[in-house]
């Protein structure tokens, strides 16, 4: 953190979450919350609950979730600093001034002195475009179809023709030759000496999710190589865990990115309305980029090129969106390339059609494995089948895929029975999957998720405590933070058990323990998990009474098979099964 915690705290105390989130979303009170339109995502139900007891707010929709400082980070874009210096000085609490380690101070400013650096590249290329010099690079931009708005939107910009002026204009602001190097604008060789990465390019600066330029991506303007050129990876700039375009896209409020291939493609579809739209930087969409995609949307619909290489391209990030967790759709883009080509051609209305069309991922994966098979031919149609089959062997959640398998026999017109036994067949084969059994009586099975019943129940005791902190001294002798099996969770429990035994009742201190946002999101939904709504004190007694029994179980079993020669485990196991016994004879009662 980079102010004391006891500042943070005061800065977050007086600024009453429910004042704060009023100036931005119009809140209605129901019951002990106050409930509106989800800012981060498009919605017609209000399901954004902002909890003045709690001071925190959560959205049942989207997952977003987290304190006072939380709600700016995301809704303003700010980073945690800038975060707590507006609510700051919206409360009158003066700040002391940041204290940093030495080596701290050295890396913050030099990360610090890299940012100024692009930012004045960034300037420097910016009026070189609007200048006479620049003169060829905005004619190229124009005859692209992209307005005045939209260059000055993005800072698109212009590297003359000369390789030096921008290394001596940065010389001129007081940067030495090193930073420049460093920050990623200029190279060296012994021919040249220090010169600019870029020239005779127009320029596309690349910002963070903060609005801060990381880096730029140059595009030659006629047959030159490299078409687009961009800087190096620096100590600001990580092309695998950013996204061209995401620091508008986020602020869409829409529950989907549009993926696109390159700068063009993103910027052509925000000048059209489509300001979801993002792209990886000049390599393949990795995992990273998946999982920062994934803070901000649930889903992602690929415009990829519709060209073999875009194809390839498409396929691959299927895999990384899966493996992120995320929905994936592919937009058809044809008979235009690109989304750039198609908006120019058939216009935005066509577009948003192609959007409410856009192809399942998965369908679209056999629909581009299809070509390679003659379904004419009874051998090559068998051996489509089967690769069908291995392909459902991906979804390692039975209830997924037993609907896709009803899904493609339905399309393919494939024998379901059949497509099953076969399904079946592969993954006892192979291991890839565990067949899906039917009950004799035809009712669904319960799907086997330990793991996951496991967390549902220290997210019920959670919950139940914040809601209700007085019933804490009544089952603390049979309930610790060591009986929570997850990490954090546990971090959080231990917090929240220490401040509930020393009187003090402060969730939403919590959530400042954690830097990360996904975590932040994570303890958010902690405190909001939807309690069954109970008539009678006997029904809720009875309820409260199961879900301790249950953490204490699940724990027990836990720490059993992780015993061997773990001694703390073993100590852990003997007092959870000499609690399992006591609770099992107890009953805990809700009476003041």
């Amino acid at each position: 953190m980079y102010y004391p915690d006891e500042i943070v705290e005061e800065v977050r105390m007086k600024n009453d979450i429910v004042d704060v989130i009023s100036g931005y979303v119009r809140l209605q009170k129901k019951g002990a919350n106050h409930f509106g339109l989800c800012p981060f995502h498009n919605e017609k139900s209000p399901s954004f609950s902002v909890s003045g007891g709690k001071q925190m707010y959560y959205c049942f929709g989207c997952g977003a979730g987290g304190n006072v400082f939380t709600f700016i980070m995301e809704y303003e874009n700010y980073s945690f600093p800038e975060a707590v210096k507006l609510l700051a000085d919206r409360a009158g609490v003066n700040l002391p001034e940041v204290e940093y380690s030495e080596e701290m101070r050295k890396k913050e400013s030099r990360k610090s002195r890299l940012l100024e650096i692009n930012k004045e590249a960034a300037k420097y290329f910016y009026y070189q475009l609007r200048s006479d010099r620049g003169e060829k690079g905005y004619r190229y931009l124009a005859e692209r179809g992209l307005s005045q708005e939209t260059m000055k939107k993005f800072g698109l910009g212009f590297a003359g023709i000369s390789s030096g002026d921008l290394v001596q204009y940065l010389r001129s602001k007081g940067y030495g030759d090193e930073l420049i190097r460093e920050a990623g604008v200029a190279v060296f060789d012994e021919k040249y000496g220090l010169h600019d990465k870029f020239w005779n390019r127009v320029m596309f600066p690349i910002q963070d999710i903060n609005h801060r330029v990381i880096g730029f991506g140059g595009r030659v303007m006629g047959d030159g190589k490299p078409k687009y050129l961009n800087s190096p990876e620096t100590m600001i700039f990580d092309k695998s865990r950013n996204l061209y375009g995401l620091n508008f896209a986020r602020t869409s409020r829409q529950s989907y990115i549009i993926l696109c291939e390159g700068y063009m493609d993103v910027i052509a579809m925000h000048q059209a309305g489509f300001i979801q739209a993002a792209a990886s930087l000049g390599t393949a969409f990795t995992i990273g980029q998946a999982n920062l995609v994934k803070r901000y949307a649930k889903e992602v619909l690929l415009a990829y090129d519709s060209d073999g290489a875009g194809t390839n391209a498409a396929l691959r990030a299927i895999g990384i969106l899966r493996e992120a967790g995320l929905t994936g759709k592919v937009i058809n883009m044809e008979p235009y390339k690109d989304p750039d080509e198609f908006v120019k051609n058939l216009g935005a209305e066509e577009f948003g059609k192609r959007i409410e069309r856009a192809e399942n991922s998965f369908f679209f994966e056999l629909r581009m494995l299809e070509r390679d098979y003659d379904l004419k031919d009874p051998e090559s149609k068998t051996k489509f089948h089967r690769e069908i089959a291995r392909k459902l062997c991906g979804f390692s959640e039975e209830v997924e895929r037993e609907n896709y398998l009803e899904a493609v026999a339905d399309k393919y017109r494939i024998g379901f029975e059949n497509l099953r036994k076969l399904v079946a067949s592969y993954a006892a084969q192979t291991g890839l999957a565990s067949p899906v059994v039917r009950p004799k009586s035809g009712l669904a099975e319960k799907k086997n998720m330990p793991e996951e019943n496991r967390k549902k129940a220290q997210r019920l005791l959670i919950t139940w405590v914040t809601d209700e902190p007085g019933i804490y001294p009544k089952i603390a002798k049979y309930i610790n933070a060591g009986d929570f099996t997850d990490e954090l969770y546990r971090k959080v429990a231990d917090k929240l058990f220490e401040g509930l035994s020393k009187g003090e009742f402060n969730p939403a201190a919590l959530v400042s323990l954690f830097e990360d946002e996904e975590e932040q999101r994570e303890v958010a939904a902690l405190f909001n998990t939807k309690l069954e709504e109970l008539e009678t004190k006997k029904e809720r007694e009875k309820a409260l009474h199961d879900i301790i029994y249950t953490v204490k179980r699940n724990s027990y079993e836990y720490y059993s098979g992780r015993m061997g020669a773990d001694m703390d485990a073993l100590n852990k196991v003997i007092a959870g099964k000499k609690a399992l016994e006591e609770l099992s004879k107890t009953h805990i009662s809700l009476d003041e």
